[in-house]
């Protein structure tokens, strides 16, 4: 099974059925996801703010950006050049970058 993130078409369906208080078995059924998939998104991506706590609910243009952000953060090798070079270094010095790269298909 291939691992896909919700894109914003899925969040803001997910947001329109929130808010119009449909269950979430109901919202991943109809989108095609599983269940724990929805409740793990609400709960990741949900905006809430002490100063305004009317406003606090799950938006999907907030938990699009906020998921993609999340992600780039992540990215250790890209934003480390210093890091990256040092994992490139040692994977070469131990001949396993051809063994690395002939195993995924490079």
């Amino acid at each position: 099974m291939v691992h896909t993130e919700l894109n914003l078409r899925e969040r803001r369906t997910i947001e329109d059925m929130l808010n119009a208080k449909i269950p979430v078995r109901e919202i991943a059924a109809q989108i095609g996801r599983h269940v724990s998939t929805i409740h793990r998104d609400i709960k990741r991506n949900g905006y809430a703010d002490e100063d305004l706590p009317e406003l606090n609910g799950y938006y999907g243009v907030v938990a699009q950006r906020a998921a993609v952000q999340r992600r780039a953060r992540r990215r250790k090798l890209v934003r480390l050049v210093g890091l990256r070079k040092a994992v490139i270094k040692q994977l070469k010095g131990n001949h396993l970058i051809d063994t690395v790269c002939l195993t995924a298909g490079f």
